[in-house]
């Protein structure tokens, strides 16, 4: 009889990359936000920004795109070794961004008096009392939803419907960060565009296979000095 081949949900390589952009995503939102609670900070509010209206229910797409987000990481994960390191590298890499224009660019915008009591504006409440009104140009909300699209969109196992779907979800984000206001539109752009910037450098540079070969040398030490240990015992 054929053994079943043991389908993963997240292949062994793509492990280590998932980890480590949680525990960087952490590290610069919560850092810069700590560093930076003392300091002076900006408004990119436009005209524009004025103009769109706040919209509590869409609180709803602003708290429920973490479910997107994990989904699509998770179908991101399960590519090629290759595509999957080019496509962490990028993330990592616009994150870093983020951590310089947080820094140098701490921003804050003007947010409306609830005063309703509906569920809407109750979790509106809920959002604003534990997410402080900075770290917002770039914004990650759009940075995170929008490689969503990029990760994504170039793998021929996803079906045509879901990819529609995502990038409808992740435009559905970005608006949401508008009617919320949570960000501002310059915020949207940016986040948007740093995610495409750096996904295209990390492909152009090839960046991606220094990680790789990191990660291989490490992983095959690791193997060799387990294999020694237990060449030793016996």
């Amino acid at each position: 009889m054929k053994e079943k081949k043991k389908i993963s949900l997240i292949p062994s390589y793509s492990v280590v990359p998932l980890i480590v952009i949680v525990v960087w995503n952490q590290l610069v939102y919560s850092g810069a936000m700590f560093l930076t609670r003392n300091w002076p900070h900006y408004s990119f509010e436009l005209g524009i920004d004025q103009k769109i209206p706040f919209v509590p229910w869409t609180v709803c797409i602003y708290l429920g795109c973490y479910l997107f987000w994990i989904a699509n990481y998770i179908l991101t994960a399960r590519q090629e070794k290759e595509k999957v390191y080019r496509f962490f590298c990028a993330e990592v890499m616009a994150k870093a961004v983020c951590l310089v224009c947080f820094l140098l660019l701490p921003s804050t915008n003007v947010r409306p008096v609830i005063e309703g009591n509906s569920i809407w504006e109750i979790l509106m409440s809920i959002v604003y009392g534990v997410d402080s009104a900075s770290n917002l140009f770039p914004s990650i909300h759009c940075l995170v939803s929008w490689f969503c699209v990029i990760g994504i969109r170039k793998q021929k196992n996803i079906p045509t419907g879901y990819k529609i779907f995502s990038v409808v979800m992740a435009l559905a984000v970005c608006v949401s960060t508008l009617t919320t206001k949570q960000h501002v539109f310059v915020d949207v752009i940016a986040g948007v565009t740093l995610a495409e910037v750096c996904y295209w450098i990390s492909g152009k540079t090839g960046i991606w296979l220094m990680v790789e070969n990191t990660l291989l040398t490490k992983t095959e030490y690791g193997f060799q000095m387990r294999s020694n240990r237990s060449s030793n015992k016996i």
